[in-house]
């Protein structure tokens, strides 16, 4: 497979430095790094496993949490979430 990738200046500049530092041209780091991550994908998932929808994966993990958990929730959480994680003022 041909696969042609247009780069700005300063990432073709910077993929050109990795490469070298590797000891291999441009072109191969970047089939080396592609690699990588494809097989670093197919060994977290089980082997034929349907990919899902993540909010199908969401609702999964969330199915343990007991129902008292979500009732302590914050019920303006999604709109105040700066004042929650943050600390900030709540925004009127």
């Amino acid at each position: 497979m041909t696969l042609v990738v247009e780069l700005p200046e300063n990432r073709e500049a910077a993929l050109q430095a990795k490469a070298r530092a590797q000891g291999m041209s441009a072109e191969q780091y970047a089939a080396q790094v592609i690699n990588r991550d494809i097989e670093d994908n197919m060994a977290s998932a089980p082997a034929g496993a349907p990919r899902r929808h993540i909010s199908e994966r969401i609702r999964e993990i969330m199915s343990d949490v007991p129902r008292e958990e979500f009732a302590k929730l914050p019920k303006d959480g999604a709109r105040q979430v700066d004042h929650y994680v943050y600390g900030l003022p709540k925004r009127d």
